[in-house]
């Protein structure tokens, strides 16, 4: 899993939708969801950290977590189906923990309001993100290449007291 950091809402060019964008603590990808008018303004809200004068969803979501002492200890964008991504919040009250299933915006709106770690699985990752440093992507495609053409066969040969084959 990678942990990464709302960067802020976008909107697209086309469809004047709102995207949330998250990034990866290297700055390296940027991982686009698309979200709701409303979802955004509540992100919106919790990164200027305004408080309305009366709670809206997500902030009585997490008015019910204390209440009921419960925290909210991650949440995970765990898949992409069908242009869909999906999300779990992991709730723990006492020893008890257990895993709620979320939208994605929902989930962040309220990791934000809760300074919740936002994790991300490496395939959803490898699968919908995009190089936000492609200088930086080249040097490492360039270093990996120069490394590749340097090895040689006697540098895969195990020292330690093993030879010709024998474990």
């Amino acid at each position: 899993m990678i942990e990464m950091k709302v960067a802020g809402i976008a909107l697209d060019a086309i469809t004047r939708s709102p995207i949330v964008l998250l990034k990866d603590s290297t700055d390296r990808r940027a991982l686009p969801i698309y979200i709701g008018q409303d979802q955004a303004k509540s992100i919106i809200g919790a990164l200027e950290n305004q408080t309305p004068p009366r709670p809206l969803t997500h902030d009585l979501f997490v008015n019910l977590l204390e209440t009921w002492g419960m925290t909210l200890e991650r949440i995970i964008i765990h898949s992409l189906q069908d242009n869909t991504f999906y999300a779990i919040m992991t709730v723990r009250q006492g020893e008890v923990k257990k895993e709620i299933d979320a939208r994605p915006s929902d989930a962040i709106a309220i990791a934000l309001r809760t300074r919740t770690p936002i994790w991300v699985m490496e395939e959803v990752v490898a699968d919908a993100s995009i190089p936000v440093d492609r200088e930086a992507d080249e040097a490492e495609r360039r270093a990996f290449r120069e490394f590749v053409d340097k090895i040689r066969p006697e540098d895969f040969i195990q020292r330690g007291g093993f030879s010709n084959g024998e474990a």
